[in-house]
């Protein structure tokens, strides 16, 4: 097993945060991370995800959404190929701080055969990819757009 998380304070209220975060459709605007992302955001709905950190590989996937708290939580559970070869269970969480401020956690746990052979990459590419998420998604929450 290995955890990659990464988190950040947003000076929003929590519902913008989740606006920014859910509105799939706008993040080839802004996200460097997910490139692109489409689907339900409820708990049990397919999404198809492309993701990859600036410079790194992009790589395709169909995770199953499986929990969704409004201005909460949103996670989900991908796989490579087979179940237990390389699964990521991804969750994004918005705490907030005060009224009109958050902190925002990044968080994956990767399970599976292959682990081993990814955790520098996990270390070194997975996280920069969420901490340039994380300031992107700040940047668009607190501009308001």
């Amino acid at each position: 097993m290995k955890e990659v998380s990464a988190e950040i304070e947003i000076e929003a209220p929590a519902e913008r945060v989740w606006e920014v975060l859910t509105d799939f459709a706008k993040f080839p605007e802004w996200n460097p991370f997910i490139r692109q992302m489409s689907g339900e955001v409820r708990t049990g709905a397919q999404l198809h995800v492309q993701l990859g950190p600036a410079g790194g590989r992009v790589m395709s996937f169909k995770p199953k959404m499986v929990n969704v708290e409004t201005n909460r939580e949103m996670s989900w559970l991908g796989r490579l190929l087979i179940p237990g070869l390389f699964n990521g269970e991804h969750s994004f969480t918005i705490e907030a701080l005060d009224e009109k401020g958050v902190r925002f956690v990044q968080h994956e746990k990767f399970t599976g055969l292959l682990v081993p052979f990814m955790a520098k990459s996990l270390d070194r590419d997975t996280k920069r990819g969420f901490e340039e998420m994380n300031r992107a998604l700040k940047e668009r929450a607190e501009r308001g757009q």
